[in-house]
């Protein structure tokens, strides 16, 4: 007996009539396992085209897996632009870049209303903040008018123009690239803006051996503009993705390690050397990051030990030096690392 009204032939629900054809069983959702098995693989289908830089990779990794942002600092040709776009692919992510330059406007990057002549109305014309991964190449080449743009995009997903909100695709990443600060014609990234990145990952120059495998490659004739050729192919795609960041906020982490967060945030805002110490913005964002990483090593906890190992990427950017303690050479790194030693660690 059903409680639903059945038409004439009509098979109740979950019968099937004698000699249909049986539907295909939905396939199966991978395992918490199997994700992460096909995330090691996306670090080899990067290492196909980006040499020496696996420690970025995996910082992209965890990014997209607590839903935050990249800030990648670097000089001028060591693959930031190129790791981007060949984490894309591994992914099925779509991906638009930008190159920031002092004219660019604020339209150009999340879009503008423009006027059909046609249809005697204006309409909106989307930028190329709608996409999976934006890659905002050297964003401190431009004016803090045009970087903060991105400011509600980041927050939000979302972009505002005419009072109308429109959502941007799910999931989404800003991966921006910068060149140090002392280099010429850069501008320095506002504090807001800097607090809205999870990392900031440092891609130093390569060790020699690493540079001549990159040469030999090249030899060889690898194109960076080419990555089918290089054989670079897709390992997961955006579902699967968000299986994965669903996973990871299952992660649990004890009050203790909740504790020891909060203990390294305020060491910060305590160091002498400190003029801007890290907001609670950023313990939340430590945590994120934390959760990321116990989760791609397969603990179902977080341990301070995945906490430290995210310090240096997750705080570095949000900590102001004092003038004196920048010109007696202290750098940010060393008063992270000094805070770990002292902090006590909970057992």
């Amino acid at each position: 007996m059903t409680d639903q009204p059945q038409f004439p032939g009509t098979p109740a629900p979950g019968s099937t009539p004698a000699g249909a054809p049986t539907a295909p069983a939905a396939p199966a959702s991978p395992s918490a396992d199997e994700l992460r098995q096909a995330l090691a693989r996306v670090r080899t289908e990067v290492g196909k085209a980006v040499v020496g830089q696996d420690g970025a990779v995996t910082g992209l990794i965890i990014a997209l897996l607590a839903r935050g942002h990249v800030l990648l600092e670097g000089v001028p040709g060591v693959a930031k632009t190129l790791l981007v776009r060949t984490i894309s692919q591994a992914l099925s992510l779509d991906t638009k870049r930008v190159q920031f330059t002092p004219d660019l406007m604020p339209g150009d990057v999340t879009g503008s209303l423009i006027y059909d002549a046609k249809a005697g109305e204006f309409s909106f014309r989307e930028g190329p903040v709608f996409t999976n991964i934006l890659l905002a190449d050297e964003i401190n080449r431009t004016p803090p008018k045009t970087q903060s743009s991105l400011l509600e995009a980041m927050e939000e997903r979302q972009v505002s123009a005419d009072g109308v909100t429109r959502m941007l695709p799910d999931p989404f990443l800003v991966a921006a690239t910068q060149n140090p600060i002392e280099y010429e014609g850069t501008y320095t990234l506002p504090e807001a803006q800097l607090d809205r990145f999870l990392l900031k990952l440092v891609l130093d120059l390569p060790e020699r051996e690493t540079e001549v495998a990159v040469l030999t490659r090249h030899a060889n004739g690898f194109n960076p503009r080419d990555l089918a050729a290089a054989g670079v192919t897709p390992v997961l795609d955006a579902a699967q993705l968000k299986l994965a960041q669903q996973a990871v906020t299952a992660v649990q982490a004890s009050p203790d390690v909740l504790g020891y967060i909060v203990d390294l945030a305020r060491a910060t805002r305590q160091s002498p050397s400190v003029k801007l110490g890290v907001s609670p913005r950023g313990s939340t964002a430590l945590l994120a990051a934390a959760k990321a990483w116990a989760w791609l090593n397969g603990s179902p906890g977080v341990t301070p030990d995945h906490v430290q190992a995210m310090v240096l990427p997750v705080l570095r950017h949000r900590v102001q030096l004092r003038p004196e303690a920048e010109l007696e050479g202290v750098s940010v790194d060393a008063i992270l690392r000094s805070i770990l030693t002292q902090v006590r660690v909970p057992m």
